[in-house]
């Protein structure tokens, strides 16, 4: 789990170094997002948990999945057009698209994490009754 974890802590601060590239609005959210993910990852490579990094950072993400919804199913009821042909958006749907998949991606894995930590936990106190 060491090496999956590690992994995912590289990929997912390559994703938030990629961010500078985004539009000036977009960039400190998409970086805190994706570089929080990344930490929380290479802590849990050394079974280190902050269970309240998780917590905010699944709220965070949820909370901005239900903003980014509409515009989500907009571009699925429209049929799924390819998002990944051109690197500029062009339809209004395609960055909001692209922006909750990665929001599902981050959801995954703080999910993920936040299973780890709790059967870390679980095996350190079990229930007594």
């Amino acid at each position: 789990m060491k090496i999956f974890n590690i992994i995912l802590a590289i990929v997912f601060l390559l994703f938030a170094a990629v961010q500078f590239n985004d539009s000036p609005g977009d960039i400190l959210f998409w970086v805190l997002v994706y570089a929080g993910v990344g930490i929380i990852s290479a802590f849990a490579a050394f079974n280190k948990y902050n269970m309240w990094a998780i917590l905010l950072g699944l709220a965070v993400v949820v909370f901005e999945m239900f903003r980014k919804f509409p515009t989500f199913a907009l571009w699925v009821s429209d049929g799924m057009p390819s998002i990944i042909e051109e690197m500029q958006a062009s339809s209004p749907y395609i960055e909001l698209a692209r922006e909750y998949l990665g929001l599902c991606l981050c959801l995954a894995v703080l999910i993920f994490q936040y299973v780890r930590y709790a059967k870390l936990r679980r095996k350190e106190a079990p229930f007594v009754e």
